[in-house]
């Protein structure tokens, strides 16, 4: 994580709240989340309700959903954390596809052509889709080309949410004038949630709960499940007072006063993720002004908050 500029200077109160990497094991996993690598076949919902057995918590949902037959990196948040994982819905994506081509047109023009989409891109969303279909403008932010082998062409896709990389494959086969498809589909990284340590399988998960219950063990589910705040870990960040927080849980908009530590080159109508001392998530808002200005001002509000993940009286309440 980027250093953050200091603002203000302020001291967190050891009695209200907690590190998120300390928080006890129940509360752990009811703000956790699972890195998954999903496997080809079942659907995201049906990946939500096996979690929600194995784990049997309340509720689960996933950041982003996967085709059956795509696999990879499927992020599941747990009870509390579902709000959390809605953060993951604009996160930039990353994909390895294996691409055929109806007919073989060498590879200087799969090259060339793969150069073209790149940057921004326009499509309408495939028939069966969850979204209105029209046109749309879309970021291609780099193609990676890992290997071109008569009419298969593979290679790793860094996009925008709301990318289709099925539609992508068709629109370059039309470009190329003789077709091509999506053959396999492997999803590497949402946001920060990548292929790397964390990522565990449905038998990972199953085993580390098995620990925890039969040998109370919690030392593997900890390795299974991050915290809520991991969702967030792709946005800029705000980080405000302790007297703050209680006013935000409740649904006040942040004002210069509450800010401590903020990022570098914050834009405005930027989502923004809302941090206490101990580095909790409290809220995700929209900046309503620039890194200067919120650096700059004395008052005024600075952050219209959207969504609360803390709950009210998680931190004293210091307003009235």
């Amino acid at each position: 994580m980027a250093e953050l500029l200091q603002k203000a200077y302020g001291e967190t109160d050891p009695q209200y709240g907690s590190p998120p990497e300390e928080r006890p094991i129940e509360e752990h996993l009811s703000r956790g989340i699972i890195n998954l690598d999903k496997s080809s076949g079942p659907t995201s919902h049906e990946i939500d309700a096996w979690v929600k057995r194995i784990l049997q918590c309340d509720k689960t949902g996933h950041g982003g959903t996967l085709d059956p037959r795509v696999t990879g990196v499927l992020p599941i948040g747990i009870d509390n954390a579902t709000r959390a994982i809605q953060l993951l819905l604009e996160a930039p994506k990353e994909y390895v596809c294996l691409m055929r081509i109806h007919e073989d047109v060498g590879k200087e023009r799969v090259v060339n052509i793969l150069e073209e989409f790149t940057g921004k891109i326009f499509q309408t969303p495939p028939l069966r889709s969850a979204v209105k279909r029209e046109l749309r403008v879309r970021s291609v932010y780099y193609v990676n080309i890992l290997e071109i082998d008569g009419q298969d062409a593979l290679f790793r896709i860094g996009c925008e949410a709301g990318t289709y990389i099925r539609k992508y494959c068709h629109d370059i086969g039309e470009a190329l004038g003789c077709g091509a498809h999506m053959a396999e589909l492997r999803r590497t990284r949402v946001g920060d949630f990548q292929e790397d340590e964390t990522l565990k399988t449905l038998q990972d998960v199953t085993d580390a709960y098995h620990y925890w219950k039969e040998d109370d063990d919690e030392a593997p589910l900890r390795e299974c499940v991050l915290p809520m705040e991991q969702a967030a870990s792709h946005l800029k960040q705000v980080v405000v007072r302790d007297s703050a927080v209680d006013a935000l849980c409740h649904g006040a908009d942040l004002a210069a006063g509450g800010i401590l530590q903020l990022s570098e080159g914050i834009k405005r109508k930027e989502t923004l993720a809302v941090l206490t001392l101990k580095g909790e998530l409290v809220a995700a808002g929209e900046a309503l002004a620039t890194t200067n200005e919120i650096d700059q001002a004395e008052k005024g509000i600075m952050v219209n908050i959207k969504k609360v993940f803390m709950e009210p009286g998680t931190y004293p309440m210091m307003w009235k």
